[in-house]
């Protein structure tokens, strides 16, 4: 079921939260467990999001479970020096594991070599990191989705719209003019997300033609401006924007708005995420939909992962993959099944 939260914007910097209340001092048992959090940015809205169904199950998991865990959840402001700087405070501070989002996929040497030095699971989450790097230690694990996945399915939406909706096909050429809206250059899930939805499209049946593409860094405003450049450069030429992920779809979206081009008009957009606002605009028939990744399955399973690596318990109710991967799969979101998203 999907639920609504306060965006984490503006809390989580250097900042300790305890989930759950104090325990009474009768309770003097009860075990303490320290997990600590670094994200490559906070205002990343996935994340956000994310962090926001974390504190809840770790609130849950204190209640259910009678162990106190205090959670310090630090922002590196995209800066991969940060984060190597917060994850040795978090260590020395006697963090009994720490989840990583980050910044640098390619860099996790470092954060390796301290977790593996000071005997500290490290659980890397979001941002998938070289397979070769995982492998470097056995207390090295990841949690998150195959952006593949996402890619297929983000190209089956825009093809079925194509398909279906002869007024996306502007010109009537039976071709899908298109144009993409990336995230970081030479991301991961930035390249898998565009050539997995483009591939999809053509093996549906939709021939393609790309008009350009722009890097959006997964930012919507950036993506509101290096959109309404596109929509310059190819006045009316747009059938389908390829966003990938919801925060640059929106922006998209933003630019169509501030344009002079009549909704009945707009190329169709798709998103990758299923964040609140993406779901919201799905609804309000902005967007064709949305690919909905997993932010509670996420949390859930992050949380579960540390818990009983922090306190020394049976792995074998985890799902992992090879004794390293957690993954949760996408889904699809359009108008015919939005309400499940409620």
């Amino acid at each position: 079921m999907h639920r609504k939260y306060l965006a984490l914007a503006g809390v989580l910097s250097l900042v300790t939260v305890t989930a759950g209340g104090c325990k009474g001092s009768e309770e003097k048992d009860v075990k303490n467990i320290k997990i600590g959090v670094t994200l490559y940015s906070q205002y990343d809205t996935f994340i956000s999001e994310l962090m926001t169904e974390f504190t809840e199950y770790a609130a849950d998991k204190e209640e259910s479970s009678g162990v106190a865990i205090n959670l310090e959840i630090l922002d590196a402001s995209q800066s991969q020096l940060t984060q190597n700087e917060q994850v040795k405070n978090l260590i020395d501070k006697g963090c009994d594991v720490v989840c990583v989002n980050l910044v640098d996929r390619t860099e996790p040497t470092t954060i390796t070599d301290l977790a593996e030095n000071n005997q500290v699971p490290i659980i890397f989450f979001n941002r998938e990191l070289v397979t070769e790097d995982l492998e470097r230690w056995s207390e090295l694990y990841y949690v998150g989705a195959d952006a593949s996945q996402s890619g297929v399915l983000e190209g089956e939406i825009a093809a079925d719209a194509f398909k279906k909706n002869a007024d996306i096909d502007k010109n009537g050429d039976g071709i899908c003019q298109y144009v993409v809206l990336e995230g970081e250059a030479g991301h991961q899930d930035s390249i898998v997300r565009t050539e997995y939805s483009v591939n999809t499209m053509v093996e549906k049946g939709v021939e393609t033609e790309k008009l350009g593409y722009a890097i959006a860094n997964w930012n919507r405003a950036q993506a509101q401006t290096k959109m309404a450049a596109l929509l310059t450069q190819f006045d009316g030429k747009i059938e389908m924007i390829i966003a990938n992920n919801d925060d640059m779809a929106l922006g998209a979206i933003d630019a169509l708005k501030a344009s002079d081009i009549p909704k009945e008009n707009w190329p169709g957009v798709v998103g990758i995420d299923g964040t609140d606002e993406g779901i919201e605009a799905v609804k309000n028939e902005e967007m064709l939909g949305t690919v909905y990744n997993d932010k509670e399955g996420q949390a859930r399973e992050m949380l579960n992962l540390a818990f009983v690596i922090a306190t020394d318990g049976d792995k074998s109710d985890i799902p992992l993959i090879d004794g390293k991967y957690v993954r949760t799969p996408y889904h699809k979101l359009t108008l015919e099944n939005i309400e499940e998203s409620e």
